[in-house]
């Protein structure tokens, strides 16, 4: 009597496993088609689109494996159908991999990819803020949420294509080294977006100091610490999520086996 309660709780135990494989994998399909549909996401800032919407791709359909992985998982659990559960397995065995060669890429690779996101936010402020109507959307998005401003700094604004376009910054009719100094920073970078002060300290000079109205960070330094405050969280996730696909694969096994020795006892 021992055996069969034990296979029971296994099989149901599965079942419940697979039920947070199947609402991890729909949760990865509705970020997925979010990200593709939303072009405003803080990600759309990479110069790259095609290879954003390739990582996307690959992203949606590694939600969508999932979901099959959890379909398979359930049936085979509930049916004890040997052939399901090897299906079940195989598949989740090579999630598993895939998600240990993305994790080492990812970290061999951390550097490089800081660099071309450092390097996309500069090109974004610089280059496309006022001229491309996503991007400006979402620079205004992540200073306002981030509490930052520029790339690197307020001073990131002088020269770039805002600034130049911008018509109500004064021009100098002198010849000096100093003419032409003058650049505006966007809305986004004060601290109270609709205050009188607000208008005043956007108008900035090369080398003065910026205003205590306006952020004074850079939006690059502050994604970095946003990231770093949440990585506990995502450790702990991703180790909670690699016990349960080791649990599926265990689970899976012992019922598999058991099947198998039910189907010889009845033959």
């Amino acid at each position: 009597m021992v055996l069969p309660k034990c296979y029971g709780f296994i099989k149901y135990a599965l079942v419940w496993v697979n039920l947070v494989f199947w609402a991890v994998g729909l949760a990865a399909v509705v970020l997925a088609i979010w990200m593709l549909t939303d072009q405003t996401f803080l990600v759309s800032l990479a110069q790259e689109q095609h290879n954003f919407n390739a990582g996307l791709y690959i992203f949606l359909a590694a939600g969508l494996v999932m979901l099959v992985v959890a379909f398979l998982g359930c049936c085979g659990a509930f049916r004890e159908s040997q052939c399901m559960l090897v299906g079940f397995f195989s598949c989740l065995l090579v999630v598993i991999v895939a998600q240990i060669a993305a994790g080492v890429w990812l970290y061999t690779n951390s550097e490089r990819l800081a660099e071309l996101v450092k390097s996309s936010v500069i090109n974004t402020v610089k280059n496309e803020y006022g001229s491309v109507e996503i991007r400006t959307q979402t620079v205004d998005a992540f200073q306002s949420g981030l509490g930052c401003c520029g790339a690197t700094g307020p001073a990131d604004w002088a020269g770039s294509f805002y600034a130049n376009s911008d018509s109500s910054i004064p021009l100098s009719l002198t010849v000096s080294s100093k003419s032409n100094n003058a650049y505006k920073v966007p809305k986004s970078c004060c601290k109270d977006k609709d205050s009188v002060t607000c208008e005043v300290a956007r108008n900035l000079k090369i080398a003065d100091i910026v205003s205590p109205v306006i952020y004074n960070e850079g939006c690059i330094d502050k994604l970095v610490e946003a990231l770093k405050s949440q990585s506990c969280i995502v450790i702990g996730v991703a180790i909670a999520v690699g016990i349960l696909e080791l649990l599926g694969l265990i689970f899976a096994l012992i019922l598999c086996c058991a099947s198998g020795s039910s189907d010889r006892y009845k033959a």
